[in-house]
């Protein structure tokens, strides 16, 4: 799938992946932990993702263009020390237990996350041949589906207490103890975050020494001989996968950022053991990653996309209308499940752009603001009917991702390759 010249470049931008795997699936921790700590209702908690996934909005096409500027390697190490800056905010605002200052952090780690996110995922396609490109970036993505696997599980440990603190409870203790306790629980937060940001800033040093080769689109002839001459937004292939990946992330965050209280309310299971749902759940996203490339040396990935978002749309209408384990275990098959897409979605709406394909590439990084705005409307008709119902909001996200597949045929690699 990759070259012998670029494999150290490969091996050092795959380790991106998982950094920020494991900045993502650390959300769905955060989410049911400040909740607790800030007392917030399921519509405020929401906005962990908000901010989070607004950075990638707002920052997409400024790292873009710093990108086309000062090349892959600069965009990376600004976006490490972005990631770390972030990760070392969150002592202060443990510190003061101030929601806004827990907003912020998570902004800055985003926005770091988006310098990565759109250098890495277009440097793996070029890495190689423009026919195992779909290939080599859904084995890349397959570290970050590693560290969605132990993120909730080092959560679950270091993170949550597995204390239910209700109104009641706090209500029978004295001002000053009451106070304490919230405290130690927004504090929990505080040691894993620095060891986070101590890794990170390791990782920007090896950037830093490295030699990355910076590849032109325009030496990959798979992705030039028919490179587009007018504006990127008449592009419809592209516009279809934007819209595609805006509705996909927001269902994936959806699905993640919700688990562990749709288990404690749907299957009555407590925060530490919902923690290891997720992290069965993230295993099996990890486990479709790998099947996923597999299976696409024989489907074609657009064909693969559709029958996947039709499977997820089926087990998502299974839990809104069933309860208990049943629904909980559909709920892990979502995640294997929706594994494939956001790397499938990206390659394919890239596929064909040439010499844009790097601001094509930051239009798609835009698109993860669906993480924003989708938990925010999911919160919203939770707190007014329940989060088993709520689930119904990534179903009708599937379908957008089943259009584009449906849509996309004729940019499969393996079409590609017949056409050049």
């Amino acid at each position: 799938m990759t070259s012998k010249k670029y494999l150290t470049a490969f091996i050092i931008i795959t380790s991106l992946f998982f950094m920020w795997g494991l900045a993502h699936n650390l959300n769905p921790i955060l989410i049911p932990h400040l909740k607790k700590a800030c007392r917030l209702t399921d519509l405020q908690s929401a906005f962990i993702d908000s901010a989070f996934f607004i950075g990638y909005f707002v920052m997409a096409l400024p790292a873009g263009m710093v990108m086309k500027k000062m090349g892959y390697k600069s965009g990376i190490i600004i976006g490490l020390l972005l990631f770390a800056t972030g990760a070392i905010l969150f002592y202060p605002a443990a510190a003061v237990r101030t929601f806004p200052l827990f907003l912020l952090a998570l902004f800055i780690i985003a926005s770091g996350l988006t310098f990565l996110e759109t250098a890495a995922n277009p440097y793996v396609t070029v890495l190689g041949t423009p026919e195992t490109a779909t290939q080599r970036l859904n084995f890349s993505q397959s570290f970050n589906g590693l560290a969605a696997t132990l993120a909730p599980l080092l959560g679950g440990i270091f993170i949550l207490s597995g204390r239910s603190i209700s109104d009641a409870d706090l209500q029978a203790l004295s001002p000053e103890a009451a106070e304490q306790l919230l405290q130690t629980e927004a504090e929990s937060v505080q040691i894993p975050y620095l060891v986070i940001a101590g890794l990170v800033l390791l990782l920007a040093f090896i950037v830093w020494r490295s030699v990355l080769p910076e590849i032109k689109e325009d030496e990959n002839e798979g992705y030039t001989d028919d490179a587009p001459q007018r504006p990127i937004y008449r592009e419809a292939n592209l516009m279809r996968g934007v819209i595609a990946q805006f509705f996909y992330v927001g269902a994936q965050v959806c699905i993640t950022s919700f688990f562990i209280r749709f288990a404690g309310k749907a299957a009555e299971v407590d925060e530490k053991t919902a923690a290891k749902f997720l992290s069965a759940a993230m295993l099996a996203f990890m486990i479709g990653r790998f099947a996923g490339t597999a299976f696409m040396k024989f489907i074609a990935p657009s064909r693969l996309l559709l029958l996947y978002s039709l499977t997820n749309i089926v087990l998502l209408l299974i839990m809104v209308y069933f309860g208990g384990m049943v629904a909980l275990y559909a709920l892990i098959a979502v995640t294997f499940f929706m594994s494939i897409m956001f790397p499938t979605i990206f390659s394919l709406g890239i596929a064909g752009l040439g010499s844009q394909t790097k601001l094509g590439s930051s239009l798609i990084i835009m698109a993860i603001a669906g993480g924003a705005l989708m938990p925010v409307i999911m919160g919203y008709i939770s707190d007014r009917t329940s989060i088993q119902t709520a689930y119904i909001v990534p179903a009708v996200c599937f379908v957008a991702v089943a259009w584009f597949a449906i849509k996309s045929k004729s940019k499969d690699p393996v079409e590609l390759a017949i056409h050049h």
